[in-house]
């Protein structure tokens, strides 16, 4: 098999050099041709890779997801492979050495661009798989492609309506990484992703702040005192009734980290307890935006109104929703001076933890050592997949195996500059192949 993924390799990385091309961006007020242009450009590299039924799914209200279904053997089970092929925005302030949609291969042969890892590395590493055994899996294959992961999807409410299309023995998720290359991991649990807006009234209009400053409240700096409440000095968040846990697996070097996260010199970690603790079992609170004045709009004036978009990661073991409702009371609460305050709710995203006694969580932990030669570690993920907990709700027998090509210390997934490195795509590719051998192997009747 090792052989084999050698072989195919050339076909994988130009099928994922001509993905990254395409800026598949799903977020709203982007152009929706070159979403649907990706969105096509997958089904042809599945079909090509063997997915001779490869297609698109019509979710209403969003972007198309694409599907295969590929015969195995009778008597063997079936896994479902997933990964997403919308991508985050690349704008060219973010830091850009290269144009994100163009696929350059730098110095340390990594594969830079929009994409690459996150998570057009998965579309590859599924693809990779089916081309390993010429399209004639050992396993029945199910394939999800989905298009709207990185916004606000419509795709678990479309499962939901149509749960078969899902139906399998093991959820396979190639949209996460180990710390490093060369360094094999299972994730096992994803961190919950809930988000909401505030919004801050004390004038109706904007006035002099020469004339009323210093009796009139700011709404801006209302905002900011709100905001100021939501940690303490080290860091660690104090919105009372949030779930926090300790974490008990494998944990994260800190001058990794450092150098992975961009950290400049003498800024310190926030927080308190071990890094793994912060990253993947305790509540981490940020602020994705502020509404306000920019300083090219700077006047005289008190600011009447402004905003703030809040992410809450919440760890496994909690209610998503019960989580934001304690953000959001926190929040109003936090607003002094009896300004007029508004707090909804924008997005809500579940935590997950793995089952890591179930055969395909095994087998996958086995073939990840055979394909690295070395045992594979067990990671949290900070960020989250809301699709995971869908699957796992409408087939709880179903394992579910999460790992990918997106190592933490040098893809800056979401980031500039983002990156994959092709030999890591290949040991994916090869742990993939061998997870499926096992499985078919140890084969029950299919469910």
């Amino acid at each position: 098999m090792r052989e084999k993924v050698a072989a195919v390799m050339p076909d994988v990385i130009a099928d994922l050099e001509r993905l990254i091309r395409i800026p598949s961006v799903a977020f709203p007020g982007f152009p929706s041709e070159p979403v649907h242009q990706m969105a096509a450009a997958t089904v042809d590299v599945l079909r090509r890779a063997g997915a001779d039924n490869a297609r698109l799914l019509d979710v209403p209200g969003g972007y198309p997801a694409v599907y295969a279904d590929v015969e195995g053997p009778p008597g063997t089970p079936t896994v479902l492979l997933y990964a997403h092929y919308d991508v985050q925005p690349a704008p060219p302030e973010q830091g850009w050495l290269t144009d994100p949609f163009t696929p350059t291969t730098g110095p340390d042969g990594r594969i830079h661009g929009r994409g690459a890892a996150d998570d057009k590395s998965g579309i590859a590493i599924h693809a990779g798989t089916l081309r390993a055994f010429d399209g004639r899996p050992p396993v029945g294959l199910r394939i999800l492609i989905e298009g709207e992961e990185e916004t606000v999807s419509h795709l678990p409410a479309f499962l939901e309506d149509h749960p078969d299309l899902v139906r399998c023995d093991a959820f396979v998720i190639a949209d996460m990484g180990g710390p490093a290359v060369g360094e094999p991991a299972l994730t096992t649990a994803l961190r919950g992703h809930v988000q909401c807006t505030i919004t801050v009234r004390t004038l109706d209009d904007a006035v002099h702040s020469g004339l009323f400053g210093g009796a009139a409240p700011d709404a801006l700096l209302a905002l900011i005192r709100a905001l100021g409440t939501l940690h303490d000095d080290h860091g660690d968040v104090t919105v009372p009734g949030l779930h926090s846990a300790a974490w008990t697996g494998a944990g994260f070097d800190e001058d990794a980290f450092r150098a992975s996260a961009t950290m400049r010199a003498g800024t310190r970690l926030i927080g308190t307890g071990t890094l793994a603790d912060r990253l993947w079992a305790k509540p981490s609170i940020t602020v994705l935006a502020i509404d306000a004045p920019p300083l090219t709009h700077a006047a005289n004036v008190l600011i009447p109104r402004a905003s703030a978009r809040i992410a809450l990661r919440v760890p496994p073991g909690c209610d998503p929703v019960e989580q934001l409702d304690q953000l959001m009371t926190h929040l109003r609460a936090g607003v002094p001076w009896g300004a007029e305050v508004d707090v909804a709710p924008f997005k809500i995203g579940p935590p997950f933890q793995v089952d890591t006694g179930h055969p395909a969580v095994r087998a996958a932990r086995d073939a990840l050592e055979t394909a690295y030669g070395k045992p594979a570690r067990a990671v949290g993920a900070g960020g989250s997949i809301p699709l995971v907990a869908t699957l796992n709700r409408l087939h709880p027998d179903a394992g579910v195996v999460l790992w990918g090509a997106e190592d933490i210390a040098a893809a800056r997934i979401h980031a500039a500059n983002e990156s994959v490195d092709p030999a890591e795509v290949q040991r994916c590719v090869l742990a993939q192949a061998l997870m499926l051998e096992t499985l078919a192997e140890g084969a029950q009747p299919p469910r």
